[in-house]
């Protein structure tokens, strides 16, 4: 697999390229925003599996490159920082980034999460949905299946692939608790347990975009349920 790593740091990037090199990947490292972005461009050349995207770059924010990066297609992002706050995991998964690691990482977890953004994105991005031609309708909340389209009181709400993907898979059953395994294995096509807080972050960004924070409830110690009356759930 190419992977597209995008350090500022010459030491940083050399000690993490050796350690991918070793792992089978090929690598092409880009020391500032603008250099990533026109090592998207060739469009002879292999796409990249993979983008490691550092925030803190010299030439513009990292969030600025994610978002150019998502214009300019699918390639997984995957956000590598210091800012280890929920808000900026927030910000960098409604920008279209797949991931988000937080320094300092273990080599290890870095690798597992590659592997796990690129399955997901060769497995496609087909939604759990309870039929092809359905649009559910969960009090004043609208999601659109085939469309992919969610609005709160016929306002459109922007949702990031997974954010959508993760609202259609609770709002198939209402009330009933999702396990977290469960969640992540058929939202995110795995089983490796570190993206637990990876779901975490998109159940606050759901809540947050949704503006109904109680929508979506924790059920401790095991996962989430949508929590709507059980009338306002309706067909197309």
């Amino acid at each position: 697999m190419r992977l597209l790593l995008v350090e500022d740091d010459d030491h940083v990037a050399a000690a993490l390229s050796a350690i991918l090199v070793r792992h089978g990947f090929q690598v092409v490292h880009a020391r500032s925003g603008e250099e990533a972005i026109q090592a998207l461009l060739p469009a002879e050349k292999e796409p990249f599996g993979v983008v490691l995207l550092d925030l803190g770059l010299p030439d513009q924010d990292g969030y600025e490159v994610c978002g150019k990066i998502r214009k300019r297609g699918d390639t997984p992002v995957i956000m590598v920082t210091a800012r280890a706050d929920v808000r900026s995991r927030i910000h960098g998964l409604n920008l279209g980034a797949d991931d988000y690691v937080v320094k300092p990482y273990d080599t290890g977890e870095l690798l597992a999460r590659i592997h796990a953004v690129s399955r997901r994105k060769a497995a496609g991005e087909t939604p759990p949905a309870p039929g092809d031609d359905a649009a559910l309708r969960l009090g004043g909340v609208r999601i659109e299946l085939p469309t992919r389209r969610v609005s709160v009181a016929g306002s459109e709400v922007q949702l990031t692939r997974k954010e959508f993907d993760l609202l259609a898979l609770l709002a198939q059953r209402p009330g009933v608790v999702f396990r977290r395994e469960q969640i992540i294995s058929e939202v995110w096509r795995t089983s490796w347990e570190g993206t637990g807080r990876t779901l975490e972050v998109h159940v606050a960004s759901l809540r947050s975009k949704l503006r109904m924070p109680a929508l979506i409830e924790t059920v401790r110690g095991v996962g989430y349920r949508l929590v709507v009356p059980a009338a306002s759930v309706q067909g197309p």
